[in-house]
């Protein structure tokens, strides 16, 4: 039915009730009285109408679906209809809060920093990242422009060129970061910020593995390649020349073969589809056998002692064995004759700990936080001579990485170094509950 007539219809069949109740009365008890019953009827009706009026005018001023009143006659469907909008708004508003939250929860957990501006690019919102990133402070900057917040000279170039096309890298707190400035809608611009920082500083590096590698290769392929040059240009060489060509070539080989091994390893190291396997090692057993290897190849030139007072540990044991044999092959190598190389093996609170003391020529304090960098060598001729890849530190901090645990160096020039191999509590391998 037309809503029209809804409203019509019942508002002439109040009118026509009070004109047959007024009639009524006209014929009972004549015309003043017939009159004065129609005059109150619509006055009360009038009245009625103001009091909804005035309820209305009460519940616009905070409109709550809660607080909604009741009516009568066509109000009933006034505030019905008032009821449902109230409602359907209130769930719609829910729904938004509930999308902006989530909206701004995500915002938060991304790794790249995000700026909402308006088109004269005043701060609207921002992400806990960007704040790091550009020094921001939501609460206290809001509602100010970014230009003035960002006093950067690449970044205000940026802006005011407006080539967004491509993003802006530029250095800024410490930080490598790109920067992106995207126009949505007609008044809104987004500020994209990613860190690359760690990009770059790994990019560095695999250029400096690979030139470093390069390097390395090079020498033992130069001396390979001039004594076969000089075996085919020179046949009638003496038995003495040629075989020291060939012991300087086999060496030369073996460098680079040491080498090769040593790249594989850092490589399977860092290779995400090798999850460790850890079972139980038997660290007494695993470190008697590397101090008879470590004998062997001291020959007699150093006093090597070993102390085992801690528990078997779960880890690799081929990998732990590596790790271990890299620590004492340095000290074996850059120990002079006659010094002493104490090996203990022992329980902390932190965890159990290998440790490597020396009496060798010590390194200097600004050699240390470097030590583990692949091809890093203090003392470059004296590594060749020891035959030496530089990778031994890097192999062995990868492997206890592995393990949760990490290498700690001290060391004092012609004093000695000590080098520890610490591995958390939670390393230790218990047996049936117990240690």
């Amino acid at each position: 039915m037309n809503p029209q007539l809804l409203f019509w219809i019942p508002a002439a069949l109040r009118l026509l009730i009070i004109l047959v109740c007024a009639g009524v009365v006209w014929a009972f008890f004549g015309p003043l009285a017939g009159l004065s019953v129609a005059f109150l009827a619509v006055t009360a009706l009038s009245f009625l109408q103001l009091f909804y009026l005035n309820r209305l005018d009460n519940w616009l001023d905070s409109p709550e679906s809660e607080k909604m009143p009741d009516g009568w006659g066509a109000w009933t469907d006034v505030f019905s209809r008032l009821y449902k909008m109230r409602r359907d708004d209130e769930r719609n508003q829910a729904e938004l809060t509930e999308w902006l939250a989530r909206f701004r929860q995500a915002m938060s957990r991304l790794p790249d920093g995000v700026v909402l501006m308006d088109d004269v690019l005043f701060l609207e919102w921002c992400n806990p990242t960007a704040q790091s990133h550009l020094g921001l402070d939501l609460e206290r900057d809001k509602g100010m422009r970014v230009t003035n917040l960002i006093r950067h000279p690449e970044f205000m170039d940026y802006i005011i060129l407006g080539r967004f096309e491509q993003p802006l890298t530029l250095s800024l707190r410490g930080r490598k970061l790109v920067v992106h400035l995207i126009p949505f809608e007609n008044r809104r611009q987004i500020l994209v910020t990613h860190d690359a920082t760690e990009s770059e500083r790994i990019d560095m590096m695999r250029r400096d593995f690979i030139a470093n590698a390069s390097h390395e290769l090079r020498t033992p392929l130069t001396v390979i390649n001039g004594f076969l040059e000089i075996a085919c240009n020179q046949p009638s060489l003496d038995s003495a020349t040629r075989k020291a060509h060939l012991k300087l070539m086999s060496e030369q080989g073996q460098r680079m073969q040491n080498l090769v091994d040593d790249m594989l390893t850092l490589s399977r190291l860092e290779s995400t589809d090798l999850p460790l396997r850890a079972e139980k090692v038997n660290v007494r057993a695993l470190l008697e056998q590397i101090v008879r290897e470590a004998n062997a190849l001291s020959a007699g030139k150093h006093t090597i002692s070993l102390t085992v007072a801690g528990p078997d540990v779960k880890g690799n044991t081929e990998e732990l064995r590596s790790a271990f044999t890299n620590l004492v092959t340095n000290a074996i190598r850059y120990t002079p004759a006659q010094g002493k190389i104490d090996l203990t093996w022992q329980d902390t609170d932190e965890g159990p700990q290998f440790i490597v003391r020396d009496s060798g020529i010590g390194i200097s304090q600004e050699h240390l936080a470097r030590l583990t960098e692949r091809f890093y060598r203090v003392d470059k001729s004296r590594s060749r001579e020891t035959q030496g890849t530089g990778l031994g530190l890097a192999i062995v901090k990868h492997i206890l990485l592995r393990h949760q645990g990490k290498l700690v160096i001290e060391s004092v020039v012609d004093q000695g170094s000590r080098f520890m191999a610490r591995f958390p509590k939670s390393s230790v391998y218990y047996e049936n509950g117990q240690l």
